[in-house]
């Protein structure tokens, strides 16, 4: 309870007079409730003190409270025997994901042909009858309804009349124009618009590049069951005035078994290692290099001469050419980035690229990796967030 001599002496205060309590005065219980407020009001001011509070609260998410170690032993022992059990059964799932694995071999033998008759139609070895290209296009769907909206609009019999026979030349133009289509071989840059239109694909492929993908006709996934499990991703070309080789290959080694040192972090199968194939070049075509001149200056002459240096040049096809990791010592920062970002892309092909290819190439896979990428936002404050006390539609009862 407030000391009733100090009471007097506040409401004058606030009345606007000049009394003020000296340091001989004994303190407030209120004003010793307000200090706190006082000090955060003045915390909340000092942007360096409120960053360092941050920075020191940051480095405690996350730390070790102290609860399991100030446990009774026989609790720990029990703590003991659960992660036994968690042990087994992180073997039981690493053996799932070796079965999934097995099944995806089995069945990419179903597969196969499927992708093969893809392959020559794209390459224009085979022409699909009517039936096989018998699928609904939106374009169509599009096409049809605006015509038909046109023909029930118009009353006039005439004006019908003439848009028939606008309708006949335009068929007529048309078949021209598919005269003129047939004469081009399958479907023109399939792969390459495919990469093209995958941003981690289009990042790696360079203005010298597209022209070598143009001659890319197929990739196919071959599977390895075990010793090691893995994949090898094959990339066929026509015969092309930049390489001899008629088939590219990189091989992906994968590991499903948890590690011994840290067997609680195994989530699934995993790539461990790559490997990739040797390009044969036909000279002066090596995309991978490029040639830059250097000044040298002599220290005691002073004299300099040019030379001419051979670097790596950015290209797509350095995929062909992963770093190699360490055996026996850890990997650096930059090695370990690009092997992940390798790992990364190879994956995808293999996964989403070679089984939905026509989806990538039309652009309708986009959309769908799109919307799996889109997650939902936090509740909050936040600027664009859902008020249902401003939606005057709202309903929570839900009577009209």
């Amino acid at each position: 309870m407030a000391d009733p001599e100090v009471v007097p002496d506040v409401e004058a205060a606030d009345a606007g007079g000049e009394e003020e309590p000296t340091s001989e005065e004994p303190s407030s219980q209120g004003d010793d409730v307000a200090q706190p407020a006082v000090l955060a009001s003045q915390l909340m001011r000092d942007p360096m003190m409120l960053a360092a509070l941050q920075d020191k609260l940051g480095s405690m998410v996350g730390g070790n409270s102290g609860y399991i170690q100030s446990l009774p032993k026989a609790v720990k022992r029990r703590i003991k025997a659960l992660k036994k059990l968690q042990f087994e059964a992180t073997k039981i799932e690493a053996e799932f994901y070796r079965e999934v694995h097995r099944l995806e071999c089995e069945y990419a033998a179903k597969y196969s042909p499927l992708f093969d008759k893809r392959s020559t139609v794209v390459t224009g070895d085979y022409e699909p009858n009517d039936e096989e290209a018998d699928w609904p296009s939106d374009d169509e769907k599009d096409e049809e309804l605006a015509k038909g909206t046109d023909e029930l609009a118009s009353g006039d019999k005439e004006e019908v009349k003439n848009k028939a026979s606008l309708e006949d030349k335009k068929e007529e133009d048309g078949e021209k124009k598919e005269e003129k289509e047939e004469e081009s071989k399958g479907i023109p840059g399939f792969w390459l618009t495919i990469f093209k239109n995958v941003d981690m694909l289009a990042e790696m492929i360079q203005p010298h590049d597209e022209p070598i993908l143009n001659h890319l006709q197929e990739i196919k996934v071959e599977f390895k069951e075990k010793d090691p499990m893995g994949f090898t991703l094959e990339f066929f070309f026509e015969p092309n005035e930049y390489f001899e080789n008629k088939k590219l290959t990189k091989e992906y080694i994968m590991r499903s078994e948890p590690e011994e040192g840290d067997p609680f972090s195994f989530e699934g199968p995993e790539i461990i290692k790559c490997h990739g194939c040797k390009i044969d070049w036909k000279k002066g075509k090596n995309v991978t290099v490029k040639t830059v001149k250097k000044k040298q200056k002599h220290k005691a002459s002073g004299t300099t001469r040019t030379i001419q240096k051979t670097v790596q040049s950015d290209s797509f096809f350095n995929f062909f050419s992963p770093p190699s990791p360490p055996e026996d010592e850890e990997m650096d920062e930059d090695t370990e980035a690009l092997l992940a970002a390798d790992f990364e892309i190879g994956h995808f092909i293999r996964e989403r690229i070679v089984p939905r290819a026509v989806l990538y190439f039309t652009g309708e896979a986009l959309e769908n990796d799109d919307d799996d990428d889109y997650g939902d936002e936090e509740e909050g404050g936040e600027e664009g967030d859902y008020d249902e006390d401003a939606d005057p539609d709202y309903n929570p009862g839900g009577s009209k």
